[in-house]
């Protein structure tokens, strides 16, 4: 058991933050080993799957950027369709595909010359049945994806089909039958370069925040636009301390003030992500405001008291039960 608050804080985060490191080497061998499968879909007989774009495959995700936390519940990938002679017509920031000159695959996923989203993402999940190891597929609940269960794995795989433009961007499945635009590199090189800008000390703390939000908060916050306020928050400071709890008081702080204001999409395509309710943002500043009152009294037991015991108690307050005890 640990007698500092940092070596509290080491041993919180290895043992119920982080993810298990043997799990995390499977789950991206098992990634590696699904993208084999998917990419022989389309040369099966009879299965009228779209022809890949392999090149413009993607790995996005929380997973992806290194900033999931355990238990490991599901990993994201974008499979990438040729447009096989399609075109597409954007109207505000509805995308829509039309297939009159497309090849017969997409043309059989299409209403009317247009292709139904629904109908590739079904299509997807109805080919995922003949995948090795194969265990069970369904619908995601947003529609725009096939979450894929495989025999002896924890986690599922959610499986976005999409489309490459030629302005970079990537058209997925918008959950009604049409698509949108995304670009997950983006968020992917913000989280890189950031981490790098700050000595390497940005991961860990999104991740120790995230279980903060996912246990410990009034009102669980969105795992995207989370990190999204973790790394706003990251960027008002010159440098991050090598003390974590430093960090994250101040970020208690700076969710309570900052809750109430918009978050733009770094991407530049959703606008506004911060759409919660002006009472869910009242709770989670409340709650944001108690936790740094609390990371204010630990940090002063810590410091001023030289009262490490008493320090890890408030912070065992603030994170849980599965905050290690002084011993």
């Amino acid at each position: 058991m640990p007698q500092t608050v940092d070596s509290a804080f080491s041993e919180f985060n290895r043992d119920s933050v982080n993810l298990n490191p043997d799990r995390t080497v499977k789950a991206i061998s098992s990634r590696e080993w699904l993208w084999g499968q998917l990419n022989t879909l389309d040369s099966k007989d009879n299965l009228d799957f779209p022809f890949k774009y392999q090149d413009r495959h993607i790995k996005y995700g929380s997973f992806s950027r290194k900033t999931k936390i355990r238990e490991l519940d599901d990993i994201d990938i974008m499979f990438c369709f040729t447009a096989d002679g399609a075109t597409y017509l954007q109207s505000g920031t509805t995308y829509y595909i039309q297939t009159p000159n497309a090849g017969e695959r997409l043309k059989k996923l299409s209403d009317g010359d247009i292709l139904n989203s629904r109908k590739v993402v079904n299509k997807v999940k109805n080919s995922l049945s003949i995948i090795e190891h194969y265990k069970s597929a369904d619908l995601h609940s947003r529609g725009e994806a096939a979450t894929l269960s495989l025999q002896s794995y924890e986690w599922v795989f959610d499986i976005v089909p999409c489309f490459y433009t030629d302005t970079n961007l990537y058209l997925i499945p918008d959950g009604s039958g049409n698509w949108k635009a995304t670009d997950p590199r983006i968020d992917q090189e913000l989280v890189t370069s950031t981490n790098q800008n700050y000595n390497g000390r940005l991961l860990q703390l999104i991740r120790t925040l995230k279980y903060w939000n996912k246990h410990n908060s009034s009102y669980t916050i969105g795992s995207y636009l989370f990190e999204q306020f973790v790394i706003n928050f990251v960027k008002t400071k010159t440098e991050l301390s090598q003390w974590i709890d430093y960090d994250i008081k101040d970020f208690f702080n700076y969710l309570a003030n900052n809750i109430f204001y918009n978050v733009d999409d770094p991407k530049g395509i959703q606008g506004n992500l911060n759409n919660l309710t002006f009472d869910q943002k009242n709770s989670i500043s409340e709650k944001a405001n108690w936790a740094y009152n609390k990371s204010l009294e630990a940090i002063t037991a810590e410091t001023s008291e030289k009262n490490q015991e008493k320090a890890i108690n408030k912070w065992r307050e603030i994170f849980g039960s599965k905050f290690p005890i002084y011993g």
